[in-house]
């Protein structure tokens, strides 16, 4: 996409607002999300709306060396209104969009909260897990009917791995008289791809789960605003069934 061509000059079906309603939000990249907010670039031919996002992505992550979604939780006015174009009511506009995000996102679930899909178990771990510098495993414990009976962070690591025996894993599902278990980590690297060691440690769960008759449901990966299911991105629940 050309980001000198203003949005009004795209065809009708390219437009961010329009893909948005058609497609929905998923569809767009993080400049077309930022451009829906801006409405206009930087006028006189410069920039359009979406380039102009996409000027304030790189310009933030590039200051912060740092992945630029996640470099914009942290961002200013004062930075935003460093970047040629954007002015107050765009930096607010900014930030707004941003602080609403976070309240969305570390919003507690209510008690009993019924996990219907791995996204539900995410959400209640964004708080602990999404944007942390370090890695930490977590354990969200259901009762029968998989509703969220109490979370826990078990370790804390380094910026690159965190240390978990699936012994003192186990020791706070027992501890909380859950029946179901979901297990979760983050990558601090934003990059939610399981790795190795975490489809090792998920056999070993799965096997420990197995031999105490507490199903483990999923194991989720959290990093930077997204999130990745190791139950449907492997076979390992086919090839170590759960109890019912």
């Amino acid at each position: 996409m050309t980001y000198s061509l203003r949005i009004v000059d795209m065809a009708e079906s390219d437009r961010p607002r329009e893909r948005l309603l058609s497609q929905g939000v998923k569809s767009l990249s993080n400049s077309e999300l930022i451009a829906i907010l801006l409405g206009t670039g930087q006028g006189q031919g410069k920039l359009s709306a979406v380039g102009l996002g996409q000027l304030i992505l790189q310009t933030i992550g590039r200051d912060r060396t740092a992945d630029p979604v996640a470099a914009l939780q942290s961002v200013s006015a004062e930075e935003l209104m460093q970047i040629e174009g954007v002015g107050p009511a765009k930096a607010t506009a900014i930030l707004a969009a941003i602080e609403l995000g976070k309240r969305a996102l570390y919003a507690k679930l209510p008690d009993l909260t019924e996990v219907t899909d791995p996204s539900v178990a995410a959400a209640a771990l964004s708080r602990d897990l999404m944007w942390q510098s370090q890695e930490r495993l977590a354990v969200v414990m259901l009762d029968n009917k998989n509703r969220i009976i109490a979370q826990r962070i078990i370790t804390i690591g380094t910026a690159t791995e965190t240390i978990a025996h699936p012994r003192d894993i186990f020791r706070e599902v027992l501890k909380s008289g859950a029946v179901r278990v979901i297990i979760a980590h983050n990558h601090p690297s934003g990059n939610t791809n399981p790795s190795p060691e975490d489809i090792n440690l998920t056999r070993q769960l799965l096997e420990g789960a197995r031999m105490l008759c507490i199903p483990l449901l999923d194991h989720l990966i959290l990093g930077n605003g997204t999130f990745s299911s190791i139950r449907e991105l492997s076979t390992l629940w086919q090839e170590i069934p759960q109890a019912e």
